[in-house]
């Protein structure tokens, strides 16, 4: 019977679950490495990487970048090579009502996204705001450009064009809760973003997390996202679900 080798990886070094633009630290910034590695019958490689930096460029302004890499293939296959970069800058992020300007890029294999760019701007209101606990509402409108690799889609309007642009508005909802005295910390991120063109094309996403504090400086982490996308190539999912767990090594 031939060997079967299990390697999980998760290396993560955050700064938090999520970095809140709002906290008066002047940098603030995060890795995370996670992979697997399944060997034998089966060969499964996944690899993910992502970083998370926040800064005070000038005063009263807020500059965050999120960049993530995600690689999987399964018997030497490539099943994905992913990339995405979101850029934000806040004005007066400790306000109760603050703008910001945002930049978005990014690929996707599978997906066959050659590329994709939004620039934009919102308003963001702070609903509630402590040093452990905040939830906050996010409006803002964007310009986006998708270039494809194919021009075959599961809706035939869109046949025959490997771009499709359109104007997007997007709802976000992100917030963080201490819950049993600091022994469980619950994180969400989610948006909804459609189309203020055309009515099919959409899409949303909702990140969970659950974290659990081992020492001053390390929760064990578990989160869920589940994507959709309306818009997708042909015999393509329109959606996708992710379950994984890690660690958080925090520096404060």
């Amino acid at each position: 019977m031939k060997k079967i080798v299990f390697i999980f990886l998760i290396f993560p070094v955050f700064l938090s679950a999520q970095i809140n633009e709002s906290d008066t630290l002047k940098l603030k910034a995060s890795l995370s490495l996670t992979g697997f590695y399944q060997g034998g019958n089966v060969e499964t490689f996944i690899f993910r990487a992502k970083t998370d930096v926040s800064f005070i460029p000038w005063k009263n302004w807020v500059f965050k970048n999120q960049n993530s890499y995600v690689y999987q293939a399964f018997g030497k296959d490539k099943a994905d090579e992913d990339i995405l970069s979101l850029n934000f800058l806040y004005l007066n992020p400790d306000r109760k009502i603050y703008p910001f300007v945002l930049g978005f890029i990014s690929t996707n294999f599978r997906r066959e996204i050659d590329l994709r760019y939004l620039v934009g701007a919102g308003v963001t209101f702070q609903v509630h705001n402590k040093k452990e606990d905040w939830l906050k509402i996010s409006i803002s409108s964007e310009y986006e450009n998708t270039d494809f690799s194919t021009t075959n889609f599961n809706f035939s309007e869109y046949n025959g064009s490997q771009s499709i642009n359109t104007m997007r508005s997007t709802i976000w909802l992100n917030g963080k809760y201490s819950l049993f005295k600091n022994k469980m910390i619950l994180n969400h991120e989610s948006y909804f973003q459609p189309s203020l063109e055309e009515g099919n094309n959409y899409r949303w996403q909702a990140d969970i997390g659950l974290e659990f504090p081992v020492w001053k400086y390390v929760n064990f982490k578990v989160n869920y996202r589940h994507t959709f996308e309306s818009i997708v190539v042909v015999n393509q999912q329109q959606q996708d679900r992710f379950l994984t767990a890690g660690f958080t090594l925090k520096s404060y």
